[in-house]
């Protein structure tokens, strides 16, 4: 199954997805107010979490196993919009970057998946908290905070300013409480905006979005002290190209091959081949897509990808060859500002 969040239309679409040629079907829409803009699965795959942006709150949809249909489970009220949701590794907490709030918080699970209150932990940041989540170890978690803007072309909703730092935190599973690890901060030596990340599968390399700066880096992950040093960085943006772009959402294909990044202003779909020994990058060009691709996901065989465009309200669907290149599938007309995409199996 594959989820759209359309965030202006108050909606979440749910398409299966045929295996084999990635074509996407409707199933069913279920009606999300206050603007879906996040989701994130529970591990069991049976819960589907919801932050919502224009009337700030987090609500639980159980999934079908069957159809993939959702059925609201319980929703609660928040100060602020979470940009950013994970659960932990035990399914126990679902973590939360607040950008507007400017800080990390920690939710509680209850035994059939659905988000409670009041939150288990908090810790304050600064203004641009963009994501969360933990290592495969669950001791450490990370919090990207991009730069300050030059304008708000792409992003008019959110403030300009972040500090260009990634929060270094440890995470205890047990009363899911966050605490500062030391050093506190990795300091980006230019003005990258560090935004979104993911861990490589079986290497200590974590590699983040930026912004800003308008590239991916790869960082060696410490694993016994959770702290993060810089391998490299590439840009994501072809050579000559200086109008304005920013960076979006960054994803691994699950074999840990292939590496994308959306470019909102270039709009395209920044590759990477990914050595498996190193984990060092190597640049596979770009893939036309829809103008501002802010989301997108692949399905979890990692053969295809999904990228929505939230100027133009399609999604795009691309089959990812041997060598990572995508090749164009065809698009689909999802809502106004789909924010949010995931692929999930469902069943058995």
């Amino acid at each position: 199954m594959l989820y759209v969040g359309a965030q202006d239309d108050n909606k979440i679409g749910a398409y299966t997805m045929e295996a084999t040629t990635g074509q996407l079907a409707l199933q069913s829409e279920v009606a999300v107010p206050g603007g879906p803009s996040v989701v994130a699965l529970s591990l069991d795959r049976q819960v589907l979490y919801v932050g919502h942006r224009v009337q700030p709150a987090l609500s639980s949809f159980r999934i079908n196993q069957a159809s993939g249909g959702l059925t609201l489970q319980g929703s609660v009220t928040l100060t602020h919009g979470p940009t950013f949701l994970a659960p932990d590794r035990t399914g126990r907490h679902l973590l939360a970057a607040y950008y507007q709030g400017g800080y990390a918080a920690v939710h509680p699970l209850g035994a059939d998946g659905v988000v409670g209150a009041p939150i288990s932990d908090s810790l304050p940041t600064a203004m641009g908290a963009h994501a969360i989540q933990t290592d495969p170890s669950n001791q450490f978690a990370f919090v990207p905070h991009i730069a300050r803007f030059n304008d708000n072309v792409l992003e008019p909703l959110r403030e300009s300013t972040g500090p260009n730092a990634i929060w270094q935190l440890k995470f205890e599973a047990q009363t899911g409480r966050l605490t500062a690890n030391t050093p506190l901060q990795v300091q980006p030596a230019t003005r990258l905006g560090p935004r979104h990340y993911c861990f490589h599968p079986s290497l200590p390399v974590v590699y983040f979005s930026n912004e800003q700066g308008c590239s991916v880096t790869a960082y060696r992950l410490d694993q016994a002290t959770g702290t993060l040093s810089e391998i490299h960085t590439l840009t994501t943006l072809p050579d000559g190209f200086t109008a304005r772009n920013t960076c979006s959402q960054i994803h691994l294909t699950p074999s840990g091959q292939f590496l994308y990044v959306g470019n909102r202003g270039h709009n395209s779909l920044a590759g990477f081949a990914v050595d498996a020994t190193t984990g060092r990058l190597t640049a596979l060009g770009q893939a036309a897509t829809e103008s501002v691709p802010s989301a997108f996901g692949l399905d979890p065989e990692g053969h295809f990808l999904f990228a929505a465009g939230s100027a133009t309200g399609r999604l795009a669907a691309y089959r990812i060859g041997a060598t990572g290149t995508l090749t164009p599938l065809g698009t689909y007309g999802v809502g106004q500002r789909p924010m949010a995409v995931l692929v999930t199996r469902i069943g058995a």
